[in-house]
């Protein structure tokens, strides 16, 4: 409430000056035209016009109008800004006992004006961001105000007017302040958490540092230490980072708090003129699969097959697992030079799902593709495929121009839409 008006303090004293001629002024006269002591009054006016000067000048706070921040922050009592809106209130409120001689009811009233100010700022295009935290802290500093008051008062022998009645209309008027304010707020106000917001925020940037720190380690081991980062991204899906990395000797990008790799391609990616065989390539792809993957390529299957001719021609060595004949969604693809240099690679890291039995076996599943399509069929792959969100043993089964995937453990016919 406060640090929003402090970075304008020429205009808030103009305001003030504006507001305190505007109240305090007939104030004064009006008591001296009644033969009341007239500097008390004023200066509760005055002081008064300084909390709207303060809490109303227009400013550019981040909440948009029909909103206010519901979160309260660790430092609730002991922060700058609660601090000094506690600082606001209490002078005020030890005015006004000193001149009403009702500690209970300045405080019901005090607390009342700062839920009223927090409402104008939250509804009002005021560029003020209206804070629950502010309420409280106010109210503490309308409390600490006219218990010093009160103090004062009995230190002086002046008792309290009529104490009974001004318990209860204290207490009827901080019931009524709060029901009608939390109702205003349900069915006015949307409510913000800022604290959680700015909490997520310090998550995530604490995270997008880990995960930049664990992905240059990672780019240096592929690379080699004397590659220079040219650019990290990151970007949030859900609970996880997906962060990608450009650097002189190419880019890398993986999954964070994983810390898995998903992709690197090397900025050069031409064959080298090598003269390891297919069995070397295979052993060398291999060693960098159980290093940087050992988790995807424990109990998989290694395949290689040449891309170009040559001397300068690359293999690629996929590395794919089963269980009971299912091809399961792991993947890793590493192209490997006959120099051992690994160009590129792609991984798809997933964890084994628990599929239910096959009961439909090959011959089956061709037959009822072929009653699909009225076709005879060419091809076949036993795969594992998340069908509406749940994991299914399927078979694509290749008939004519499509393919017919079928539920290898009801028989079903998979439609586009699983």
């Amino acid at each position: 409430m406060i640090k929003a008006s402090m970075s304008a303090v020429p205009d808030l004293i103009v305001s003030f000056l504006i507001l305190a001629a505007l109240l305090a002024a007939p104030t004064a006269l009006m008591a001296k035209a009644r033969q009341k002591p007239w500097p008390l009054r004023t200066g509760l006016a005055a002081y008064l016009a300084g909390i709207v000067a303060v809490t109303l000048l227009p400013g550019s706070a981040g909440l948009e109008p029909g909103q206010c921040d519901t979160g309260i922050p660790a430092d609730v009592l002991t922060s700058a800004s609660s601090l000094l809106n506690i600082a606001l209130f209490a002078p005020g409120a030890c005015l006004a006992v000193l001149l009403f001689r009702r500690p209970v009811t300045v405080a019901a009233a005090f607390g009342c004006l700062s839920g009223t100010v927090e409402l104008i700022q939250s509804a009002g295009h005021l560029g003020r961001a209206c804070s629950l935290t502010d309420v409280a802290a106010n109210a503490i500093g309308a409390v600490l105000g006219s218990v010093v008051g009160a103090i004062w008062l009995y230190q002086r022998q002046q008792l309290p007017r009529r104490l009974a009645r001004d318990l209860l209309w204290g207490v009827s008027l901080a019931a009524v302040t709060i029901v009608a304010g939390a109702e205003i707020f349900h069915s006015r106000i949307d409510s913000v958490d800022v604290v959680a917001m700015d909490d997520q925020r310090h998550s995530l940037a604490e995270s997008a540092v880990q995960a930049d720190e664990w992905m240059t380690t990672a780019a240096k081991g592929i690379y080699g230490d004397d590659l220079q980062v040219r650019g990290t991204a990151t970007k949030k899906y859900g609970d996880r980072l997906k962060v990608t990395m450009e650097t002189n000797r190419g880019s890398i990008s993986g999954w964070w708090p994983e810390k898995s790799l998903e992709s690197a391609w090397s900025s050069n990616t031409r064959g080298d003129d090598g003269s390891l065989s297919q069995a070397q390539v295979a052993a060398a792809a291999d060693e960098f699969a159980h290093k940087w993957f050992p988790k995807d390529v424990a109990g998989s299957k290694q395949r290689s097959r040449a891309i170009g001719d040559g001397a300068t021609r690359a293999y690629v060595v996929a590395y794919r697992r089963y269980a009971h004949g299912v091809l399961l969604p792991m993947r890793l693809d590493l192209t490997v030079t006959t120099t051992g240099r690994v160009i590129g690679f792609t991984a798809r890291t997933v964890k084994d799902p628990q599929l239910p039995s096959v009961t439909i076996d090959v011959t089956k599943a061709r037959h009822l593709a072929q009653a699909e399509t009225g076709l005879p069929t060419d091809s076949t792959l036993l795969l594992a495929q998340r069908i509406k969100g749940n994991w299914r043993p399927v078979w694509l089964v290749g008939s004519g121009k499509q393919d017919i995937a079928i539920d290898a453990a009801t028989g079903e016919r998979i439609g586009d839409e699983g």
